[in-house]
């Protein structure tokens, strides 16, 4: 009738092996250190690329505001350089004025031209363009342009004996060179260059 049913009893599941049983769990001290060791040895390079990237950050901002500092300062240059020429006009029809009568309208006319220059000379100012006059100074290939030699043994040589044209700088960059004749055969001078010479006798 019934048949005998064979009831395997039930097998208890097998727990699985921990994977928690890793080599890191029986690591001893050495193992902790170098572990300690090679975590502040990334601390220290990540603060050394922080530090570097400040640092290029710092110079990149500094360059960017010199930049802009000087493009504001010589924004004017090209136009500087252009108008030089109304200022040495002006300059040479005061030196090649005639004297007139007080009162005279060639007179006036004189002091107009006077007035022009000196108002033009103002806005230079403004925009710190100054006009270099090296007459009686020591040649100085940085500011001067030696057009002529003029020969004057009473000065020492290589001094600046006439201006052709006045030299101009803005913020202590040169504009333009001056135009100048140089004294030879002159007795030899040490001062440097740019230095005024005592041509007094």
């Amino acid at each position: 009738m019934t048949q005998n049913e064979t009831q395997n009893p039930a097998t208890p599941a097998e727990a699985p092996e921990s994977a928690a049983q890793s080599t890191s769990g029986a690591t001893g001290p050495e193992a902790a250190a170098a572990a300690l060791a090679a975590a502040q040895a990334e601390i220290a390079e990540l603060k050394d690329r922080i530090l570097r990237t400040a640092a290029e950050g710092e110079n990149l901002r500094k360059r960017l505001e010199r930049e802009k500092e000087d493009a504001a300062k010589y924004a004017s240059g090209k136009f500087a350089r252009d108008i030089l020429t109304v200022a040495d006009n002006l300059r040479r029809a005061l030196d090649n004025a005639p004297k007139h009568a007080e009162g005279s309208p060639e007179a006036a006319v004189i002091s107009g031209v006077e007035a022009t220059e000196r108002e033009l000379l103002s806005v230079f100012e403004r925009h710190g363009i100054a006009r270099v006059e090296p007459k009686g100074q020591k040649f100085d290939p940085n500011l001067h342009q030696a057009m002529f030699e003029i020969e004057d043994p009473t000065v020492p040589s290589g001094t600046v004996v006439q201006v052709v044209a006045a030299g101009y700088v803005q913020h202590g960059r040169l504009l333009r060179a001056a135009m100048v004749g140089v004294s030879k055969g002159g007795p030899q001078d040490e001062l440097q260059p740019g230095a005024a010479v005592n041509t007094q006798a």
